[in-house]
């Protein structure tokens, strides 16, 4: 017989690398085989209900790391509260029309031109299947749970109808209209584009000062004199249509190098710098308010511009003189419509200036702005040219520049129920509290929402017209068509005449001989995202609305939160979430935006190959998601450190559990050692933290550190490292041995209950060798937080303990540094202790060497003074000397009994008693050697 072969060595099959990038997979198989996720929902039914509305990604290519963490993120909230008493469903959804479908059909060469429009978009529709089912397989791999086979998609009959609705109803309430205002165009979409679809960058645009000459002054300016302006949009003046000045400004006459202009008194002398001016004589001043009505020249056509007064009009650049063209700019627009100026956009579809700007017809708008500055130098009316960069609006699909164009859309009128949207976000439960403050400005001080499109793909707006030009609203046809889509799909819109899809006999006074014509522009995809709550919240049996919780990246707060708060107000009165949650960008190590073309990007499916999805999993809960986060694979490899850490900690307890049953073996509480008490605290204290700070209030990071210094300092470092000579070298069923394994395997179960949010597959492994009822973890629920009697005092003791004890390491690692001893069982340890420090050693009914990890033989705590060589410290000192005695060949302890048994000659007394009682085998017949 082997020596080893008397030792409870723990053993288990649980392996100790996690081999993650293959055995996910079986798990999950094995995960939706057994409907894992609807046996949740059937365990939970009758509970409180918790729904996360999942904001619907764009089904467009692979997932990204960003979604990585949004998908993770929602998944270990939606997984700890389906286990910690909520029916916590989790439907997730596709945002599946607009252009970036379109781009991608062009790239391959399909010809929207050369077919139906039906067929066109039959394709958009078939394309952005294939990517749903791409994503909806990245998203399972990352161990999501949901109902994957029942998604919400914006494309289906059922989602489109719903949206229909939700126009209908907001159309009923007045809140829907046409009009011809200046809103966001993107030449190279040829779409109108809303606030949440632009993006800044900088681009380098001309400056100009230009002069616009009195035609009639109204007795108060002379016809020698000009008005000054500033504009960083040359090709915008062949739309202009008046000067506007601020009411309350003072304005300054002056004769400046021989001529007369008229600019701000405050900023005058900053334009004679900008401009050169050598000489200026103020000859009066004026308040702007003096100045309205009077009639100025266009600078190159035969075209009167007429002084208004503004509000916008400010005193921070240019000359307080600000070029008014109603047709390119929503200031211009509303101080124009007071004056009756003609709306003019000279500028079609494409960026490309029309007839009604002579000189300028078929030039792109960019492309005039030379051509503009070369014509005012050629009129005397250019005053000064220059460059500058500066921020400028573009479209974040296309990522080229926007411009401000007046052209007839349909909007939707924020103004008449913005206080109501304002309301509603004050009595949401903002998890970060910018988020409050950051949506409320963006609907305070946003305009109307510009909600039509001028594509192909996506849901059309359902209007009809009259003969006479009249729109067609009502809720019949509302209702018609929502019927019609539910039942075809909304591509009946373009298989069908307008007749044939207005409800049958349906009339009209302006459309006396029976003809109708239909709208062709679509909606604004963030109007279909918007929509959810109606289309799936208000849809699907097994959710609520409101929802309890929205959570997306921070982007959104002009994007889905907005939209969708704004159409749920606009119907329903009430915003559509109780709770918002959003989080930060994906970085790389070094903190800059990740991109394709800076090569910086790590692809989730690399990560699941090489490491396993758990490691991706670790890692969200490891970073702070309320600010933009880091992630690399060196800080990825950090992760699968700290994860092999857990697993190989989680392995210990299962293999020294291995013979233990709960049922038979259990100790209570209140049998067990002191210490094993302190222990089961400390991981209530744990089960505690990590549910109310962490889970509870979605911190995940305070879960992942809770966890992470219990396995490290209070299990590894501490308790699991003198078990050792307690479960291996002692007896089956001695107290000591079950009083620590009942610990172990509590703490066991605990644990992998507490890390099954983040690491579902991994605790699932560990859950199979385990000995509870369960089948799942999954279907487990959290441990419960229990309180035990005198817990403080215990605590108290233990950590007045931990500190002793952390004396005695450094001690030991003096002795070590010395070469006194080798191993810490080598150390003969004499305690000189103040009275208080003895008082607590008396008190721990632990075996004191052997949670030490010294010589027990050679232990010793005197009442003598300590000798100058021990380590003095303020309430006790520590002599550290080599242990007298032989090693045990069984237990490897410095004992002075080794040899006591003739027949054992090379154990120690307590070992050769174990082995007298449980091996006499070995006694007869002696160890292999």
């Amino acid at each position: 017989m082997k020596m080893k072969e008397t030792l409870l060595l723990g053993k288990t099959a649980f392996p100790m690398r996690g081999n993650l990038p293959n055995r996910e997979g079986q798990w999950e198989k094995e995960w939706d085989e057994n409907d894992v996720y609807g046996k949740r929902q059937k365990l939970n039914e009758g509970k409180p209900t918790f729904v996360l509305h999942d904001g619907p990604p764009y089904a467009n290519g692979n997932i990204h790391i960003g979604h990585a963490l949004n998908k993770i993120s929602k998944d270990i909230i939606v997984r700890s509260k389906s286990m910690s008493g909520f029916r916590s469903p989790y439907v997730p959804g596709w945002d599946t029309h607009g252009l970036p479908i379109e781009q991608v059909l062009t790239n391959k060469g399909i010809k929207r031109k050369e077919m139906t429009m039906a067929e066109y978009r039959q394709k958009c529709y078939d394309y952005a299947l294939t990517q749903v089912d791409t994503q909806r397989e990245d998203f399972k791999r990352l161990g999501v749970a949901g109902d994957w086979k029942n998604p919400y998609i914006t494309l289906t009959p059922d989602y489109e109808a719903a949206e229909i609705r939700v126009f209908g109803k907001m159309a009923e309430k007045g809140y829907i209209y046409k009009g011809l205002k200046p809103i966001y165009w993107s030449p190279s979409s040829e779409s109108s584009l809303a606030e949440a679809e632009i993006e800044y960058k900088d681009v380098k645009s001309a400056s100009i000062y230009v002069a616009f000459k009195v035609k009639d002054g109204k007795g108060v300016l002379d016809t020698d004199t000009s008005l000054v302006i500033w504009t960083t949009t040359p090709w915008t003046l062949p739309a202009n249509q008046g000067v506007a000045v601020n009411p309350t400004y003072l304005y300054a006459v002056i004769e400046a190098d021989g001529r007369k202009f008229v600019v701000a008194k405050d900023l005058l002398e900053t334009v004679q710098k900008e401009i050169g001016w050598d000489t200026v004589e103020v000859l009066k001043e004026l308040k702007g308010s003096e100045l309205e009505s009077i009639v100025a020249k266009h600078p190159f056509y035969d075209r009167d511009s007429l002084v208004i007064l503004g509000d916008h009009v400010t005193l921070d650049a240019g000359t307080g003189l600000v070029h008014t063209a109603p047709g390119h700019g929503e200031d211009d627009y509303f101080a124009g419509k007071k004056y009756g100026l003609k709306v003019l956009s000279p500028v079609d579809d494409r960026g490309v200036f029309t007839a009604e700007a002579p000189g300028f017809e078929g030039v792109f708008y960019d492309k005039a702005n030379p051509m503009i500055t070369e014509l005012l130098e050629e009129k005397g009316a250019l005053l000064k040219l220059d460059f500058f960069t500066h921020s400028y609006p573009h479209d974040w699909r296309t990522k080229k520049p926007v411009i401000y164009r007046a052209t007839p859309q349909w909007f939707a009128s924020i103004d008449k129920f913005r206080e109501n949207i304002l309301d509603e976000i004050e009595k949401v439960d903002w998890i970060i509290p910018w988020g409050k403050t950051r949506l409320y400005n963006m609907i305070r001080d946003r305009g109307d929402w510009v909600i039509s499109r001028q594509r192909a793909w996506g849901v059309p707006l359902p209007i009809f017209y009259a003969e006479n030009g009249e729109a067609i609203i009502t809720p019949e046809t509302i209702d018609h068509v929502a019927n019609l889509f539910a039942e075809h799909g909304s591509n009946v819109w373009f298989e069908r005449t307008a007749k044939e899809l207005l409800p049958e006999g349906f009339t009209h006074t302006g459309s006396p001989n029976g003809e109708f014509t239909k709208e062709n522009d679509i909606m604004d995809v963030w109007f279909d995202s918007g929509s959810s709550h109606e289309a799936v919240l208000r849809q699907r049996p097994e959710l609520t609305f409101p929802a309890d919780m929205y959570l997306e990246g921070s982007d959104q707060y002009r994007g889905w939160f907005n939209s969708s708060i704004t159409t749920s107000v606009a119907i329903n009165g009430v915003a559509p979430y109780k709770s918002v949650l959003s989080q930060g960008f994906t970085l790389d190590g070094e903190g800059r935006k990740m991109s394709k073309s800076l090569g910086n990007t790590i692809a989730p499916e690399k990560v699941i190959k090489q490491m396993g999805a758990d490691i991706l999993r670790l890692w969200v809960s490891s970073v702070d998601y309320e600010s933009d986060v880091r992630v690399s694979m060196d800080i990825l490899n950090q992760v699968a450190e700290i994860y092999r850490k857990i697993r190989n900690t989680m392995r210990f307890l299962l293999a020294n559990t291995a013979d233990y049953d709960p049922k038979e073996n259990h100790i209570a509480y209140n049998n067990l050692r002191s210490v094993d008490k302190y222990m089961l605290v400390r991981l209530n204290q744990v089960i505690q933290s990590v549910r109310e700070e962490g889970y509870d209030k979605y911190n995940f990071v305070h879960i992942h550190k809770t966890i992470v210094n219990f396995l490290t300092t209070d299990l590894s470092s501490f308790y699991l490292d003198f078990a050792k000579d307690v479960v291996y070298i002692q007896s089956e069923d001695s107290y000591e041995r079950r009083c620590m394994q009942t610990v172990f395997y509590q703490t066991a179960v605990a644990l992998t209950k507490l890390l099954t949010p983040i690491l579902p597959h991994t605790s699932e492994e560990i859950w199979s060798y385990l000995k509870e009822e369960e089948e799942y973890v999954q279907l487990a629920e959290f441990p419960e937080y229990q309180e035990y009697e005198n817990q403080e005092e215990l605590i108290d003791m233990w950590r007045a303990f931990m500190d002793f004890r952390d004396k005695v390491l450094k001690a030991l690692e003096e002795a070590r540094n010395e070469k006194i001893i080798g191993r810490s069982l080598e150390a003969k340890l004499t305690v000189y202790p103040n009275e208080q420090v003895r008082t607590l050693l008396k008190a721990i009914d632990a075996d004191l060497p052997q949670l030490l990890i010294v010589s027990p033989d050679s232990f010793s705590i005197s009442t003598e003074e300590a000798p100058d060589k021990a380590m003095a410290f303020e309430d006790v000192a520590l002599l550290v000397e080599k242990a007298e005695g032989e090693v045990c060949d069984r237990c490897r302890q410095v004992r002075t009994t080794v040899g006591a048994d003739s027949e054992l000659p090379t154990l120690c007394a307590p070992c050769a008693e174990i082995v007298h009682e449980h091996f006499p085998e070995a006694v007869a017949e002696g160890f292999e050697k």
